[in-house]
């Protein structure tokens, strides 16, 4: 975690709120001899074994939605540079086994998330304690109050994906739709909306859009039905079958179980000059 106010805040909620919302619980003491990360000249280094995700398989689609202002903050968010999926070599080579059987059945994956910085889940605490920041909740979090965002697990520290094996992600047809770019100010519609009305994300329809703080995301749902609990239990079955785990609250949310880092959590940018 960082120091100063915005980590010590992040502290805080951990008293109070449970691992939800790619969140998970409090980590263990972390190892007598972490792999700490070197610092470049620019801030600090990733271990040599982070990479990214377009070096192990280039055909796996991104979207990377922290690096614009297409996410419930409205803004591109502290610590996202560029629009990479950076992941350890052991999630990315996993996830290469999974596209490769996605494709088999017409489909390709596309991730939204990979690797986030811890800077990254330090805005995100800040940000939920500003009530008068609001200007995404038409899309993202349509019937929830911002005040429970924390109470309700929406929003919370520390995260899995600072460990750089837990990734977002869904699927999306083969060939693959162009994607309308989203334009900062356009007019919001619910993540929780039919698929045709919300956001014309080129993904197959999963009942909601991503990152959408409803129950209705959850990956059993039950009011989702049809092609969209199909294509859940797809992405899930094709995940599960090389080590992933989803997160039963997200259906966009998986980690890879043999992670390399389960006790670090990581700091260094989302850049290619964080890589060695």
């Amino acid at each position: 975690m960082r120091t100063g106010t915005r980590g010590a805040a992040a502290l805080a909620v951990l008293a109070t709120v449970l691992a939800a919302g790619c969140q998970r619980p409090a980590p263990r003491p972390a190892p007598s001899t972490p792999p700490a990360p070197s610092a470049g000249p620019s801030g600090p280094r990733a271990p040599a074994d982070i990479v990214d995700l377009a070096a192990v398989d280039p055909s796996v689609r991104t979207d990377i939605r922290y690096a614009t202002a297409h996410n419930f903050v409205g803004r591109p968010i502290t610590g996202y540079p560029e629009p990479l999926c950076l992941l350890t070599r052991r999630a990315a080579e996993a996830l290469h086994r999974v596209q490769a059987a996605a494709l088999a059945q017409g489909r390709s994956l596309k991730v939204y998330d990979c690797y986030r910085p811890q800077r990254a889940v330090d805005e995100f605490v800040a940000w939920a304690k500003l009530p008068g920041e609001q200007q995404m909740k038409g899309e993202f979090y349509p019937d929830e109050p911002k005040s429970r965002l924390f109470a309700d697990g929406y929003i919370g520290a520390p995260t899995a994906h600072s460990r750089g094996s837990t990734l977002d992600l869904t699927l999306v047809p083969v060939p693959t739709p162009d994607q309308p770019a989203y334009a900062p100010g356009q007019p919001l519609v619910a993540c929780t909306a039919p698929a045709g009305r919300r956001f014309p994300d080129n993904s197959v329809d999963m009942g909601t859009g991503f990152d959408c703080f409803d129950p209705r995301a959850h990956t059993a749902d039950a009011r989702v039905t049809g092609a969209a609990r199909d294509n859940r239990e797809l992405l899930k079955r094709l995940m599960t079958a090389q080590g992933f785990a989803n997160y039963p609250r997200e259906w966009w949310h998986y980690r890879y179980v043999d992670e390399p880092y389960p006790d670090t959590f990581f700091d260094f940018p989302v850049a290619r000059a964080s890589l060695r």
